[in-house]
């Protein structure tokens, strides 16, 4: 198949799951800094695994958003809530409309590359407390795309009625080690082992069958 995507890495384990799964589909991956708690540690390891597998790599600086939006991902570690994943509290990680704007701005550069589809890893685990993660908006942005586009650029997510385990297998399958992403919302050196996507992951990884090499300076 034809390079005609471009990639949305975080460099999380779902989209360096999606990363290696359909390499041979990406021609571009964009990592977007948008001033999270988490977004220096992931991005080393976007960098890292896009250059492994030699595609072009773009850091996009939104710093607009960390200055004007709420949400506690976009303040201290001290702020980020623990717990799990999908507890009421985990509701405050929310940054406003976030895969809107980077759909958005990937989509624009698709277009300007001559690029058809854009890929995100939304997944169904996801779906209870983001909004901009679920079929529906998915769905919605994908006409907006295709309506507002020459190209008719459409947006490729094919984890989004899969969960989390199902991307560790197949991450799994591919032989990935997952200790080389990062997830944690504090944005700490090591994993904290009690924010909602590290339990996420955690429970994730066990699941899959998955030997977790991750450092958690909490270990239960």
């Amino acid at each position: 198949m034809a390079k005609d995507a471009v990639i949305i890495i975080s460099g999380g384990m779902d989209s360096t799951t999606m990363l290696y799964e359909f390499m041979d589909e990406i021609a571009m991956a964009i990592t977007f800094d948008y001033g999270s708690t988490q977004n220096g540690r992931e991005q080393k390891c976007a960098i890292e695994h896009c250059r492994r597998l030699g595609i072009p790599h773009l850091v996009i600086p939104l710093e607009f958003m960390h200055k004007y939006f709420k949400s506690t991902l976009l303040m201290t570690a001290d702020d980020i809530p623990e717990g799990n994943y999908n507890d009421e509290n985990m509701k405050s990680t929310v940054v406003p409309f976030r895969n809107g704007i980077m759909l958005a701005i990937a989509c624009g550069i698709a277009e300007s590359n001559g690029l058809k589809r854009v890929m995100i890893a939304n997944h169904a685990g996801d779906h209870s407390i983001y909004p901009d993660c679920r079929p529906g908006f998915v769905n919605a942005m994908n006409q907006a795309m295709q309506e507002g586009t020459y190209e008719n650029i459409s947006i490729f997510a094919p984890y989004t009625n899969i969960d989390k385990v199902e991307i560790a297998r197949h991450g799994k399958a591919l032989g990935l080690d997952y200790a080389e992403t990062y997830s944690c919302y504090k944005g700490g050196e090591h994993h904290c082992g009690k924010c909602g996507t590290c339990r996420e992951r955690r429970e994730a990884l066990a699941a899959a069958g998955i030997n977790d090499t991750t450092i958690y300076d909490a270990e239960s």
